[in-house]
C-alpha cells in the first residue's frame, strides 16, 4: 500500500482527487494539506473536509500557507473568478458544511515531521500551488530522502491557460515551483496541462458517475458537471460537453502508472519574465543542457481515468 501526502486548493477538480485518494484500497491517504490556489486558504480547508465528511472520511486535514512564498497580493484565483457564471469551482463546494474540523498543526510541519519520522517511503501529491512543499524543503532539505516520488500537477509545454506561457499551479507561486524542481527529490512526475486536457471526462460519464448511488459518485458527478458548464461557456465549440478533470490524474496515476505517458526532462520555472513569468521550462532538445529532473507527461488516456474512477467510487 503507497502511503501518500496529498497538497491540495480544493476546487472541483481536487475534490475528485481527494476521493479517489481515500477511497481507493491501494492508498493510504495519511494527511491531506491546504494551500492559497483556486481559492483562498480558509475556502480551500473549508472544502476539503466538506469531501472528506461527504464520503465518511476521517483523514487529517491540515491547513497550510495563505500566500506564496514570495510574491505578497501576487494575484491568485485569476482565472476562475467565484463571481461569475463561468465559475467552475466557487469558494464553497455545493456539498454540505463540513462537520470535522482541521487540525491545528500547520501543513509544514506536519510534512516535516511525518518525512522526519517515516520509516517507509512516502509519496508526496501536489495538485496546487507548490508554496507548502518549498517551505517544507526550506525548513529541512534532508526530508527529500524520505520521499520516493512527488507527483506534480501543472505546468504545461504547448500552452498555459492563466496566461499564454503558464498553467495556473506554477504560476500561482514561480518562486516555490523554481524551488521544487531544484530540491533533488529522487523521482518528480510532473503531469502538465499538455497530458490532462486529453482525459476529458464527458457528460455521459457523470450520468454514470450519479448511478452509482454512492456519495463519491454522486459528488463526482455534480463537480464534474460543474466543470463541464464553465468549459463549454468559456471554450464554446473548442470544448462542448466535456471537461478536463485534472488533479485526477495524478491520484489515478498513483495505481495506474499507465494512464500517462512520461518522457525524462530538464524542467525549470521562469520567475522573471514580464510575460512569461510561471512557465515551466521543458527541454525537449536532443542536446539538452540540463541533467533531467522530472518525468513529465504529455499524454493521458482518459478510458483509464473514468474506469478507475467508477470502480473506486462505486
Amino acid at each position: 500500500m503507497r502511503k501518500v501526502i496529498l497538497d491540495v486548493d480544493t476546487g472541483t477538480d481536487d475534490a475528485v482527487a481527494i476521493m479517489f485518494a481515500a477511497l481507493h484500497p491501494s492508498v493510504e491517504l495519511i494527511g491531506v494539506t491546504t494551500v492559497n490556489g483556486n481559492v483562498p486558504l480558509a475556502n480551500t480547508t473549508d472544502n476539503t473536509l466538506r469531501v472528506l465528511d461527504h464520503i465518511g472520511s476521517s483523514v487529517p486535514v491540515y491547513p497550510g500557507l495563505a500566500h506564496p512564498i514570495a510574491r505578497r497580493g501576487f494575484p491568485g484565483q485569476l482565472h476562475f473568478r467565484p463571481d461569475t457564471k463561468h465559475d467552475m469551482h466557487g469558494q464553497a463546494l455545493p456539498l454540505p458544511e463540513p462537520r470535522s474540523s482541521a487540525q491545528d498543526t500547520d501543513a509544514v510541519s506536519f510534512i516535516v515531521s511525518t518525512l522526519r519520522a517515516a520509516t517507509a517511503p512516502v509519496t508526496l501529491v501536489a495538485v496546487g500551488p507548490l508554496s507548502n512543499i518549498a517551505t517544507a524543503v526550506s525548513v529541512d532539505p534532508s526530508i527529500v530522502d524520505a520521499v520516493d516520488e512527488l507527483v506534480i500537477m501543472g505546468g504545461a509545454h504547448s500552452y498555459g491557460n492563466v496566461t499564454p506561457s503558464a498553467e495556473f499551479n506554477i504560476w500561482t507561486d514561480p518562486e516555490a515551483a523554481f524551488m521544487v524542481f531544484s530540491a533533488g527529490f529522487a523521482k518528480v512526475t510532473l503531469v502538465t496541462l499538455d497530458a490532462t486536457h486529453q482525459a476529458l471526462v464527458t457528460r455521459a460519464d457523470c450520468e454514470a458517475f450519479a448511478a452509482l448511488g454512492t456519495p463519491a459518485g454522486e459528488a463526482a458527478s455534480a463537480l464534474i458537471s460543474r466543470r463541464i458548464n464553465a468549459y463549454t461557456a468559456n471554450h464554446g465549440a473548442a470544448i462542448t460537453d466535456t471537461a478536463p478533470v485534472h488533479d485526477a490524474v495524478c491520484t489515478v496515476y498513483l495505481v495506474r502508472p499507465d494512464i500517462i505517458t512520461t518522457r525524462e526532462l530538464h524542467v525549470t520555472v521562469e520567475t522573471t519574465g514580464r510575460l512569461t513569468v510561471g512557465r515551466t521550462v521543458i527541454d525537449t532538445r536532443p542536446n539538452a543542457n540540463g541533467k533531467p529532473n522530472a518525468h513529465v507527461a504529455f499524454t493521458a488516456d482518459p478510458g483509464v481515468l473514468v474506469s478507475q474512477l467508477k470502480e473506486t467510487f462505486s
